[in-house]
């Protein structure tokens, strides 16, 4: 597979396949997945432009998409409106930014 290291957008990828193609800058919102995409780091996702998050289910992944999307959307505003989180995912996400240094 040819690098992808200039490319804009990556994939992320939950455990059971699902793929969600996001902005470089915003998936880079995550320390992990930064350091993952790092063309230094001899990473495969750092060439490839993939990052499998096997722990994590695609109802997670996607909520973890759409908060780096919201993130690079609101990152220079003061008043920024609430993030609807259902309440049955806390947990989870709890642990993804964890996992993920968000």
């Amino acid at each position: 597979m040819a690098p992808s290291t200039d490319s804009e957008f990556v994939t992320i990828v939950s455990n059971d396949g699902f793929e969600f193609i996001i902005p470089r800058s915003a998936a880079c919102v995550s320390g992990t997945i930064r350091r993952m995409l790092d063309p230094s780091s001899k990473f495969p996702e750092g060439l490839t432009g993939r990052c499998v998050l096997e722990e994590f289910s695609g109802i997670v992944v996607e909520k973890i998409c759409e908060y780096f999307c919201y993130n690079e959307k609101h990152k220079d505003q003061v008043n920024v409106p609430d993030m609807d989180i259902p309440p049955e995912l806390c947990l989870e996400l709890l642990m993804a930014a964890d996992f993920l240094d968000t």
